[in-house]
């Protein structure tokens, strides 16, 4: 079975050699998959469809607008490994959120988040 991790790693080693000016952008981020339950809701019975997964690229403030202009880029290589949407995420907002539950609940993406914020360019 393909884990979360390997989807990324493919989804980033792709831009990377295909598109090496979106993986000057993409490098300095953070790239995970991430998993949601989709329902549909059919005569009054729920009916679990597969779990969809999508990429989530956790991006500096400065970065944000100019990977959302790539973002049909993203997409399609997301859709060619088996991935569902691109969503772009601030991870500045997500540090320094004070009700965020991120540092207890995922200490190392919060590290990692905090160690892209603080990077230059």
């Amino acid at each position: 079975m393909i884990t979360e991790e390997d989807l990324a790693q493919q989804f980033t080693v792709i831009i990377k050699h295909t598109h090496p000016r979106v993986w000057e952008l993409l490098r300095h981020c953070y790239v995970k998959v991430i998993n949601s339950k989709s329902y549909l809701t059919t005569a009054s019975i729920k009916t679990c469809i597969r779990h969809t997964r999508y990429i989530g690229i956790y991006c500096p403030k400065r970065l944000i607008n100019a990977l959302e202009v790539e973002k049909n880029l993203l997409r399609e290589v997301a859709e060619y490994v088996g991935l569902v949407e691109v969503v772009c995420l601030n991870a500045n907002n997500l540090v320094r959120d004070p009700l965020s539950n991120i540092k207890e609940a995922y200490p190392q993406l919060w590290l990692d988040l905090l160690w892209i914020v603080t990077q230059e360019q």
